[in-house]
């Protein structure tokens, strides 16, 4: 594990950066942003609690006293983040919102300061600056002629949900402290947002939706929860167990981006240019010298809590 570890949050990014795809497919046929989020939730949690019941039970034990920790996590953190993401998906470019969403290690590393006394160090700010710098450069925000889609409303609910990303980190590694795994967490913060959203939810626009074309529509709605839910938030929920909250944080933001280019690419013919390679490249940079060791290991807090 602690040779890919790096790897997992950096594939948790990739598959966050999916979500834009499914969205707006959903969303261009009638579904509302509560409807979306309710689907995936709810088939993420039955693909969780089978997969929990196959392999340890004892994985859905927790404490009355920690229940605030997934009531945090699912009802402010999961749904923050999935509803504005959503909508700033639907206002704004693809990989536009998802440069706006890798802006969350800008809150972590502050918020694990405050609550971890995790050190900011200055190889910390380095790799994410030019991470981010990265992730600006291919998204095309830079350059007029890519006819970029966006809006100021658009802007901003796409940093808040950057801000809600950044709070599930911080909340998870507190239930991390306490001796829970990233498949309880998962669980439970997906259950307390799945009671929240079912009164909500349009349930008959869903099932026209699947009635269109029953077969291939079905393995949509289970590679929507898959792809956005289960996997990024179990994979990135597992790599705080052996990375700092902070480096976890930016190594998933630098992968939500590239994804986000490369699926435009293949499902909107969004060809980049130039500048945008560049950026791909300068983020794939920021992110090797961020797995590197630092020289002076003293510098950096123990990343097991």
């Amino acid at each position: 594990m602690k040779k890919i570890k790096f790897l997992l949050p950096i594939i948790s990014g990739g598959l966050w950066g999916s979500a834009g795809i499914f969205v707006r497919k959903l969303s261009y046929f009638g579904a509302n942003s509560y409807t979306i989020i309710s689907s995936r939730a709810l088939l993420a949690l039955l693909i969780l609690l089978i997969g929990i019941l196959i392999f340890d039970k004892s994985l859905l034990k927790i404490k009355l006293k920690d229940a605030w920790i997934f009531i945090v996590t699912g009802i402010f953190c999961m749904l923050g983040l999935n509803f504005c993401y959503n909508a700033s998906v639907n206002q704004l470019s693809l990989s536009l919102a998802a440069v706006l969403l890798s802006l969350s290690p800008i809150f972590v590393v502050f918020l694990a300061a405050i609550f971890f006394k995790e050190q900011i160090t200055f190889h910390k700010i380095s790799c994410m600056s030019l991470a981010i710098l990265g992730c600006l450069l291919a998204s095309g925000i830079l350059e007029s002629t890519t006819g970029m889609k966006w809006s100021v409303s658009g802007i901003l609910i796409g940093i808040l949900s950057a801000f809600f990303y950044a709070l599930y980190s911080i909340i998870s590694k507190i239930a991390m402290g306490k001796g829970y795994e990233a498949l309880t967490i998962t669980f439970y913060s997906l259950l307390t947002l799945e009671f929240v959203l079912l009164p909500f939810t349009d349930w008959n626009i869903l099932k026209d939706f699947v009635m269109v074309a029953p077969v291939n529509h079905s393995i949509f709605m289970f590679l929507h929860s898959l792809f956005t839910s289960v996997l990024p938030y179990v994979l990135y929920t597992l790599s705080l167990t052996y990375i700092e909250a902070g480096k976890t944080s930016i190594l998933a933001a630098g992968g939500e981006p590239i994804a986000a280019m490369l699926l435009g690419m293949l499902f909107f013919s969004e060809i980049p240019t130039i500048l945008s390679l560049v950026g791909l490249l300068l983020t794939i940079i920021a992110l090797s010298f961020l797995c590197m060791p630092p020289k002076n290991k003293s510098n950096e807090l123990t990343e097991v809590y």
